[in-house]
């Protein structure tokens, strides 16, 4: 159930997008709400969730990627880790440092376990928990381009680079791919997230694991 809190904060987020300016530092900090799209899809897919739930597996919240870029439940605010510290709002947030990605509009985490998803029989991604509050399923480490810092990369986060996210319970990268999409065949007729695509956990490194930050709402001190 959505609090009041999460209200507020999805309102004010969604009056704001776009507004950051040119001048801004690039990188993704603690407690921006944040649009990923899919790199191998083209960029046109983005990752979502709603208040529905999966009808297999683990009857957790769908998540899924969609290719509309101006709604709202493509939202979700970096937060730190389960039991990481506390982080400052406006932080960068560095290459390898392990967080929880909250939907803004649901109050629910990007969670991942070995339940199998549904299309593509990999683990599935979901959303759990209840105001931001979940478990270590809830955690992703950021693997940015080029290694990091201590590999001749960034130290930290950059949103015009590409990123993955490997959960820490599970050692796998969060992915989707093009070719894996809800149809009428496999979905039903008016299924109501037909041409989205499916978001898994995926054990190989490669192009259907990688994401970019394209939107959003970028907090600074």
């Amino acid at each position: 159930m959505k609090t009041t809190a999460l209200r507020f904060a999805t309102a004010v987020i969604l009056s704001a997008i776009g507004s950051a300016s040119a001048d801004d530092d690039k990188h993704v900090t603690c407690g921006s709400a944040i649009k990923l799209t899919h790199v191998e899809s083209g960029g046109k897919y983005l990752l979502s969730s709603d208040d529905r739930q999966l009808h297999t597996g683990s009857g957790q919240q769908l998540v899924t990627a969609a290719q509309n870029e101006r709604s709202p439940k493509g939202l979700w605010q970096v937060r730190e880790g389960t039991d990481e510290p506390l982080c400052d709002v406006g932080t960068p947030i560095k290459c390898g440092q392990i967080i929880r990605l909250m939907h803004l509009e649901t109050g629910s985490n990007l969670h991942t376990h070995a339940h199998r998803s549904p299309l593509s029989n990999q683990h599935e991604v979901t959303g759990f928990g209840q105001g931001g509050e979940g478990d270590s399923g809830d955690d992703w480490k950021v693997v940015c381009e080029g290694g990091g810092y201590f590999s001749g990369g960034s130290e930290y986060w950059n949103r015009e680079k590409t990123v993955q996210l490997k959960s820490v319970a599970t050692d796998r990268y969060l992915g989707a791919s093009s070719t894996v999409k809800f149809t009428e065949q496999n979905c039903g007729r008016g299924c109501p997230i037909l041409n989205n695509l499916e978001v898994f956990g995926r054990t190989s490194s490669d192009s259907y694991s990688h994401w970019k930050v394209e939107l959003g709402v970028h907090l600074y001190k």
